[in-house]
């Protein structure tokens, strides 16, 4: 059964940014990389009516646009893009083993490298409204869409350091920024309390929560409600971030691979390599701190020259022993 076993060079786990950029390298080092999309064919960008930030689009471009032209220019230098969900991994410990990765429960492949760039999903509150209305106003990310939103009313959902970053960052471009914290605190470190507070345009509601978001085809207001009075009031805003974290999408990883405490991949300083030698990892798996595009796509690069890297080692010391 082993001899019928379909064996891959370079094997890549999920799409997006950095998934597509790690193919697009990889293939042209002639690493005939296979890529297999997961459930998210093109990651988070695939939910983000339009991308303004990433360099060489000057008049902007809508996510499922932008992800479409990067599988095509994967597929172009040789990728084979594969529709299908990585069910199980089973890595080697040995430099130049072969990893076995089972495909939809079914399958199993032989890869002699493998670079992961499954991505995280940002948390949502799971509200009716909030999901009817994600691409309409409702974001996960105050840096990627608050420029659509300059000189508006807005809010934001969250009490972290992030929530707290955003909110500052969304206070300097919209006319007021409203934020809603769940208790009477915030997780935030004293240094980001202090400079929301100081803040003019930011007002902060404790023990507030979101009873619903206002509008048909696009945010229109906000319906809040106290959660220990119970009493209700609503705003008036056309955009609604919610800042309540990112869940890496690294469970299928879990006992092989070394991660922090909330599942992000650590991989090793300056570098995409994980604790198993030739199994790498790129974008939103293991970058908790910037979380964009840009940085996804360059990671995704980082991975496919360490790919090369490694492979051409293994082989050059396989060449001294035999």
């Amino acid at each position: 059964m082993s001899e019928q076993m379909e064996r891959i060079k370079t094997l890549i786990i999920g799409s997006g940014p950095a998934g597509y950029t790690a193919a697009i390298y990889a293939a042209r080092a002639d690493l005939k990389p296979v890529m297999y999309t997961g459930m998210e064919p093109g990651g988070q960008l695939t939910t983000t009516t339009e991308v303004d930030n990433f360099p060489g689009y000057p008049e902007g471009i809508d996510g499922p646009t932008m992800m479409m032209q990067l599988q095509q220019q994967a597929e172009r230098f040789g990728t084979e893009v594969r529709i299908g969900m990585i069910t199980a991994v089973d890595f080697s410990d040995e430099f130049g083993g072969i990893h076995k990765v089972t495909v939809d429960d079914s399958q199993v492949i032989e890869a002699e490298t493998v670079i992961i760039s499954t991505g995280a999903s940002a948390k949502y509150l799971n509200i009716p409204s909030e999901q009817r209305l994600r691409g309409g106003g409702v974001s996960a990310c105050a840096v990627c869409d608050g420029f659509f939103y300059k000189g508006q009313e807005v809010a934001i959902v969250g009490a972290g350091d992030t929530a707290a970053e955003e909110a500052s960052y969304l206070a300097n471009i919209c006319k007021k920024v409203t934020m809603l914290v769940r208790k009477d605190y915030m997780r935030a470190s004293k240094a980001m309390q202090h400079r929301v507070n100081s803040i003019d345009n930011i007002e902060i509601k404790y023990n507030t929560e979101v009873d619903e978001v206002l509008g048909d085809q696009v945010v229109e207001g906000l319906r809040m409600v106290n959660n220990e009075t119970g009493e209700k009031e609503e705003i008036a805003i056309t955009g609604l971030f919610i800042a309540i974290g990112h869940k890496p999408n690294t469970d299928i990883f879990k006992g092989q691979l070394d991660m922090d405490e909330t599942g992000y991949i650590i991989t090793q300083p300056k570098s995409t390599k994980t604790n198993k030698p030739g199994v790498f990892a790129s974008g939103d798996a293991q970058d908790k701190i910037y979380r964009q595009a840009v940085t996804a796509a360059g990671t995704g690069c980082m991975a496919a020259l360490d790919a090369e890297r490694y492979l051409a080692t293994v082989e050059s010391k396989e060449t001294v022993e035999s």
